[in-house]
């Protein structure tokens, strides 16, 4: 393939719902242009996108993978790098990631299905990062495929920009063609892809008038010159039409809406002739970055005649394709074996060969220039979201915006020799997919994997045993309980130890009450009249409480909340000793503390739900059983709420399957710890004996 300049390159990143055909359409793409001799298709697990093990056994996308295409075009020839994503929520950090690559996006909708909960995420990153976008309408071969019905509904989801471009021609409940709306002309397919002029059959006719209308009020609002001319009942001529089109789908104004086939390759000369026209060429964009060298803010147009800077936005870690740093050259041109400056690692870094990646297939190239996407191997210190550049000319850029990971579970290597390989394996893991994060959990001796959804971690689990030969057990984790006291006592704690020469003696009579301050384990004071207890013997009493407190008598969880005061004791004059005193303490903690009606404390989340209207009612009937407390309600623009509650962290575990279950996909939710409380006593109960068995097993 060859190096393209600025101008004649579109980058595309494909959205949908998961199996609106995404994949099949970039299949689609890449054999009309010739870029494969045969279409491949998803069920048979030889499509370009779709090359991973676990893609091909499950069905869909789980990475986003690069498609570069050529193209001649009325311009002349044109590279597009389609950026297929998955569809499937858990894998939103690939689409995010994508995301930040693109310039324009082609959201798939299915024609059969409708809207989706996939295509409203899909709309809603459209806006958030300002990408001209379209719809195409898949599926169209399907004789329950209402093209009619699906543009209403997408004009009442997404408002008066949604303007369909082409209108279906079906004999026999077939889909045979188009009416191309812009240029008034019937098209029948004859060959697959191709087509050919056809009169506009008159059923037609009605609905092509609104559609007509719509387009070209959208027309005459983009200028006075041409809303003048639209008020005086003169004819726009196509040149104007497609003008004014292409600068409000630049704008995000207008939103146009194709269709076609994907197994029976139908519409895609139109998609193609869509994508050079109305979509943007890196040329007439903006890189923003910082200038690290003075901390300004950068702003630039992408041009290959300025220095190098360039964003790594995605990182492929496959121990049999290799590692390879997916990178957008933002400005100047980057050439093959060349050094390179990482500003955010403030190390400079050999490139070596260039690539572009076609799926899993590395196409070397001498070099790319602004405004394209290709990829490194091999890059030993950068990873996803530095920013690359020259190190006289260091140029900042934000990495990708991902999703924040709320599922977690606990996890270890099935075999304890293998802890090791398990995590240089997960490191490997998490530096191509940046929403698995790991953290430890000291308190209750298990490490925690959080990701954005279980079926994440269900292909992680598979990818490790597949790519790495290493095993990984995920079980639900512990909680980080707490345990206090509710009454206050008073006992002796008297340790007395006789075994030839010197002897061991400690005693001391303590009291220990609630102080009902859960944020810290105890505190400690002495009252101790006419020596009773010398006072060098203090510390070691306050140590003894302090490693008591590390793990409480009811459950093995920490303490928390507990006043101990010394009040009296005896000692020894030989045989006495910190170590005793300290022994005695502890003796006396354990005794008071399960005489003080122990209690236990389960640690209090505040969750946020973001949901549709429609669903409002499940999800707060949900969160009545799972012992929550709601908080209040906020509508939201685009007929959302967020509902805010609170409950136990313990009954949001594995809460993202429930919450999609209830919502078709539509729901979201973030938590965070706020307090602990006390558990109810079953409760207490169950993670009581929970322990009890725990502790039996261990011995």
């Amino acid at each position: 393939m060859k190096v393209y300049e600025t101008g004649s390159i579109r980058n595309v990143v494909l959205l949908g719902h998961g199996g609106a055909g995404k994949t099949t359409i970039a299949e689609a793409l890449a054999y009309v242009t010739s870029g494969i001799n045969r279409m491949g298709s998803v069920d048979d697990g030889n499509t370009l996108s779709d090359f991973d093990k676990e893609e091909k056994k499950r069905k869909f996308s789980i990475s986003t993978s690069v498609i570069p295409i050529e193209y001649k075009g009325e311009s002349g020839e044109l590279k597009m790098n389609i950026l297929d994503t998955p569809g499937y929520f858990d894998f939103v950090g690939e689409v995010e990631e994508a995301v930040s690559a693109a310039d324009a996006a082609i959201i798939v909708v299915n024609g059969k299905a409708g809207i989706e909960p996939g295509t409203v995420r899909a709309w809603e990153l459209c806006e958030a990062n300002a990408l001209p976008r379209l719809f195409f309408v898949s599926n169209m071969d399907d004789d329950k495929a209402s093209f009619r019905q699906l543009v209403l509904d997408l004009e009442k989801q997404f408002g008066k920009s949604v303007a369909p471009f082409q209108l279906p021609i079906r004999e026999n409940e077939k889909f045979v063609g188009f009416v191309n709306v812009v240029k008034m002309a019937g098209r029948r397919f004859t060959k697959m892809n191709e087509y050919e002029a056809c009169p506009i059959p008159d059923y037609v006719e009605k609905h092509l008038t609104i559609a007509r209308s719509a387009l070209l009020e959208a027309v005459a609002e983009s200028s006075d010159e041409l809303m003048e001319k639209y008020f005086a009942g003169e004819e726009f001529t196509v040149e104007e039409i497609q003008a004014a089109l292409r600068e409000n789908v630049e704008a995000c104004k207008i939103a146009p809406v194709l269709m076609g086939s994907g197994p029976n390759v139908q519409g895609f000369n139109v998609l193609l002739q869509v994508l050079e026209k109305y979509f943007p060429s890196p040329e007439s964009l903006e890189s923003i970055g910082v200038d690290a060298s003075t901390g300004e803010h950068f702003r630039a147009k992408y041009q290959s005649d300025k220095s190098l800077s360039a964003k790594i936005w995605k990182t492929i870690a496959d121990p049999f394709l290799g590692k390879y740093s997916l990178f957008k050259i933002c400005t100047g041109v980057l050439k093959a074996n060349s050094e390179i400056y990482n500003v955010n690692k403030e190390s400079m870094e050999k490139v070596g060969k260039l690539y572009l990646l076609r799926g899993n297939t590395p196409i070397e190239v001498p070099e790319l220039k602004s405004g394209d996407i290709g990829a490194v191997a091999k890059l030993n210190i950068s990873e996803t979201g530095d920013s690359i550049s020259l190190r006289n000319a260091p140029i900042l850029y934000h990495g990708p915006k991902l999703s924040e990971p709320f599922t977690f579970m606990a996890y270890r290597a099935e075999q304890k020799a293998d802890e090791d390989k398990l995590s240089t394996a997960l490191q490997k893991m998490m530096d191509e997919d940046r929403t698995i994060r790991l953290q430890a959990d000291p308190e209750n001796r298990q490490s925690l994997i959080y990701a954005i959804g279980e079926q994440q971690l269900e292909v992680l689990a598979s990818r490790l045993k597949d790519r790495y030969n290493v095993s990984i057990n995920l079980e639900k984790p512990r909680f980080a309980y707490r345990e206090t006291i509710k009454k206050t006592v008073k006992v002796q704690g008297k340790y007395k130890k006789q075994s030839g020469g010197h002897g061991q003696y400690g005693d001391v009579v303590m009291e220990f009450s609630p102080s009902f301050d859960y944020d810290q384990a105890y505190s400690f004071k002495e009252q101790v009249f006419g020596g009773a207890v010398p006072k060098n013997y203090f510390p070691a009493v306050e140590k003894g409480i302090a490693e008591s407190c590390k793990k409480g008598p009811l459950a093995g969880y920490p303490v928390v909340g507990v006043n101990a005061t010394l009040l009296d004791g005896s000692y020894h004059p030989v045989d006495s000793s910190e170590q005793a005193f300290k022994t005695a303490a502890s003796m006396a903690f354990k005794d008071a503390f399960l005489q003080a009606s122990p209690m236990l404390l389960e640690p209090i989340a505040h969750l946020n739900v973001t949901v549709p209207d429609a669903f409002t009612g499940d999800i707060m009937g949900d969160l009545n059983k799972r012992r929550g407390k709601i908080l209040g309600m906020t509508a939201l623009r685009d007929g959302k709420q967020l509902v805010e509650a609170e409950l136990p962290m313990s009954n949001l575990y594995l809460y993202n399957t429930d919450l999609r279950s209830m919502t078709g996909g539509a729901g979201s939710f973030s938590f965070y710890f706020v307090r602990y409380e006390q558990a109810p006593g079953d409760i207490q109960n169950r993670v009581v004996e929970e322990s009890k068995k725990m502790m039996e097993e261990k011995e």
